[in-house]
């Protein structure tokens, strides 16, 4: 029957790093699992986010039962506050994952309108056919679950991002006994994260980073700067464990990092060391070896508190000599030449700066070779799919698969917008959705090839020239010589005198009848674009300015 089928389609997260997001769908029943961001490449001019196309949902949405958020990072939870106003579900996350959520909203001013629905590690939830069942995992952030889906079909394990660490900060590591449990019971399909698919061995634990943390807070003589993304919580743990132990106290910057510490303090998962969490009001009445400062801009990130003060334009810390900074952070792919400028300013104010390369300051979240092995064995599910990761990662971690022994028609490597149709023997791709990139530029949405992103990479290549044109409202006639102006658009006078000639010639006219402005634009935009690429071999953007007197 049309109704007995299990579709798996990835909106996001497949083929690429973030925004994750991917829909599972059962008769009547969808659930959307994770409603994460993304950095926009260099080139895309100007845009802040890229969000998924939700389009194929926004038609199913009385359809949709629940978005189900696996843990509080960016890339799982950036896009709500652009999807949710669309989709009328509630959201199921863990306490933390609600609270950081919660922040975000807030910001939106959609907190009011979020129905959000706190679930622990262990809870069932039913969803139409669909029952949901939350299971602790490991990351870089407390409260991160996997999902163990019961559909009239089989069981599908979603991994969520996840890693093998059995010293994690808060101390629950992934609930090996109840995968294995499951994989007993039968498993038909297993959607596991494949982002550091190209690491051997195991991932290191979080451990690490708090003994590399406590060596650089105990042997600095100066202030101590630690930059770390706001939603990691373990790490702030760390930092504050370290610094008590070293007689510091600890300074939180950055509005994000702010609001996102006040939140876990509220909600009980930080837990400062008495006397070490301290106001800003305190910053310049201690000496420099008893100062550590937590804040944001790991990526480099223009408004961040850490790149402001390597501009000097931060209005309570400036870089000074003796100063340590630690970006305990990997480079998000495409930001990477925005964190260098950083840490080269950082260098010429005389701070000493370390980073993954010089030291172990950050640990990845995510499972290395032997850890997706261990899953897979565990699990030992029917069909397989690779999720989170750029193509080459899923690929290879398709490959990991096979080497354990999975047939190759049971791996599926799918990307953004694929329609995998399963049944209890056997799945197929059965269509492909036009899922493109959606961009958040400021408060505005766009798809990914709207007018708006055509015309800054056009400006961006080739600069821009204006047509200003007065003529006589009762005749049409030019009442004076065309004006020509460019900006970014290299021309010499000459060729704007040319490009004046060519606007008036265009213009002559006898007829006593008017042309309509929009005929005239037309007009001019067409004859002088040939002209300028005829000479120049470029296409500024050209716009016209008409003058009716």
């Amino acid at each position: 029957m049309a109704k007995q089928r299990l579709r798996v389609i990835p909106l996001g997260g497949l083929g690429e790093i973030g925004k994750n997001m991917l829909l599972l769908e059962f008769g009547d029943d969808i659930i959307a699992i994770d409603a994460g961001l993304m950095f926009p490449e260099e080139e895309v001019l100007g845009v802040d986010l890229v969000i998924p196309d939700i389009s194929y949902l926004e038609e199913r949405r009385h359809r949709l039962r629940a978005l189900i958020i696996t843990h509080g990072h960016e890339d799982h939870t950036g896009a709500l506050p652009y999807l949710l106003p669309r989709l009328d579900a509630p959201v199921y996350c863990t306490r933390l994952t609600e609270g950081l959520i919660s922040v975000k909203l807030k910001g939106h001013k959609l907190l009011s309108r979020a129905r959000l629905k706190v679930v622990r590690p262990g809870d069932e939830v039913p969803l139409g056919k669909l029952r949901v069942e939350f299971f602790r995992v490991g990351h870089s952030i407390p409260d991160a679950v996997g999902l163990i889906i019961r559909t009239p079909m089989g069981t599908i394990v979603h991994s969520g991002d996840f890693k093998l660490d059995h010293t994690p900060v808060d101390g629950k590591p992934l609930d090996i006994s109840r995968l294995a449990q499951v994989g007993g019971e039968g498993v038909m399909l297993l959607l596991s994260d494949s982002t550091y698919v190209e690491e051997a061995g195991y991932t290191p634990s979080e451990k690490m980073v708090g003994e590399t943390l406590d060596h650089i807070i105990g042997e600095a003589t100066g202030r101590v700067i630690i930059a770390t993304f706001a939603s990691l919580i373990a790490r702030i743990q760390q930092v504050m464990d370290a610094a008590a132990r070293h007689g510091r106290q600890v300074f939180i910057l950055g509005r994000s990092m702010v609001d996102n510490v006040r939140m876990a303090l509220a909600l009980g998962y930080l837990h400062p060391p008495p006397d070490t969490l301290a106001t800003l009001d305190r910053l310049h009445k201690l000496p420099p070896n008893r100062i550590v400062i937590v804040t944001t801009g790991t990526q480099g990130e223009p408004t961040s508190a850490l790149v402001r003060m390597a501009h000097r334009d931060h209005r309570q810390v400036r870089i000074q000599p003796g100063d340590t900074v630690v970006l305990s952070a990997t480079p998000i792919p495409g930001n990477e030449s925005l964190i260098n400028r950083t840490v080269d300013n950082l260098f010429r104010q005389g701070a000493d700066v370390l980073y993954h390369k010089l030291a172990p300051v950050h640990v990845h979240g995510h499972g290395s070779q032997e850890e997706l092995k261990l899953i897979l064995n565990l699990v030992k599910p029917r069909f397989f799919v690779p999720i989170h990761g750029e193509y080459r990662h899923l690929r290879l971690h398709a490959r990991l698969a096979q080497s354990l022994g999975l047939a190759k028609e049971r791996i599926f490597v799918l990307e953004d917008g694929d329609i995998l149709e399963l049944t209890p023997e056997r799945g197929r791709v059965v269509g492909k959705l036009d899922s493109g990139h959606v961009y958040v530029d400021g408060l505005g949405v766009a798809a990914g090839d709207s007018i708006v992103l055509r015309d800054r990479r056009v400006l961006a290549q080739d600069g821009i020239v204006v047509v200003v044109i007065t003529i006589d409202k009762q005749t049409g006639k030019l009442v004076r010589h065309p004006e020509v102006v460019s900006r970014g658009f290299a021309a010499a006078e000459e060729l704007l005198e040319e490009s004046r000639e060519l606007v008036a010639r265009t213009l002559d006219r006898t007829g006593e009848r008017p042309a309509e402005r929009g005929f005239i634009n037309t007009k001019v935009k067409d004859a002088l674009g040939r002209f300028l690429y005829k000479q120049t071999k470029r296409r500024p953007l050209i716009l016209s300015a008409m003058v009716e007197v």
